[in-house]
């Protein structure tokens, strides 16, 4: 009895997924880890300056080691075996938003997919401001 109580819980628990697993238990994939992979195909896109969100606040909180306050700009919604993303960013001025954005939806889709085997069932993409970078070059 003791042991079907301990798989039940295990099973349950909110926030992680479990795609796979075996005879030596499921795997579970905490937001955490979906969310560092949306932070790096999001930045390695080309017209992506940033996630949104206070730069002096962010740079702050790298320093000291936490990566939270940047996860404020990734929102990750897990229903078992897949995934939900909505992810905020600041764009180059200049660049096309649409392709822009686009191309953030493909490489979301491609990182995540890849390391967790989980489906992206969608990835929002919200543009909150556009960033000149000419006038940062003075």
């Amino acid at each position: 009895m003791k042991e079907s109580s301990r798989k039940k819980k295990r099973g349950s628990m909110p926030g992680m997924a479990a795609p796979n697993g075996g005879e030596l238990g499921l795997i579970h994939i905490h937001e955490n880890v979906i969310a560092a992979a949306v932070r790096k195909a999001t930045c390695s896109v080309d017209g992506v300056v940033r996630l949104a969100g206070s730069a002096l606040v962010n740079n702050i909180a790298e320093l000291i080691g936490n990566k939270t306050i940047g996860d404020r700009a990734i929102s990750v919604d897990i229903d078992g075996a897949s995934v939900a993303i909505d992810v905020k960013v600041n764009m180059v001025y200049g660049a096309h938003v649409p392709t822009v954005a686009a191309n953030i939806q493909s490489a979301v889709v491609e990182e995540v997919e890849k390391i967790t085997g989980m489906t992206v069932t969608s990835v929002d993409v919200v543009v909150q401001e556009l960033d000149d970078l000419t006038d940062k070059e003075d």
